[in-house]
């Protein structure tokens, strides 16, 4: 089943499928590691659901809600 990554819950995983975006957004997430087929582990969500908490290749990524958005996963 695909989802973006803003809007798993706690909990699940998956594997990054897609990452959308343009520009300097496509980038920054490229340069922190998000890429097609990384693990992701969703961790945390602050109280008001920004910024997410999840770990991808072996850290912790803390990213805005509109960054997650941009990118697709298939969970397991």
């Amino acid at each position: 089943m695909r989802k973006l990554l803003s809007d798993m819950v706690i909990g699940e995983s998956g594997k990054v499928v897609k990452v959308n975006g343009e520009g300097a957004i496509r980038r920054r997430l490229f340069d922190m590691g998000v890429t097609p087929s990384a693990d992701v582990y969703f961790r945390k969500k602050a109280p008001l659901g920004d910024p997410i908490e999840i770990r991808i290749r072996g850290y912790e990524l803390t990213l805005r809600k509109a960054e997650a958005s941009c990118v697709e996963v298939v969970l397991d």
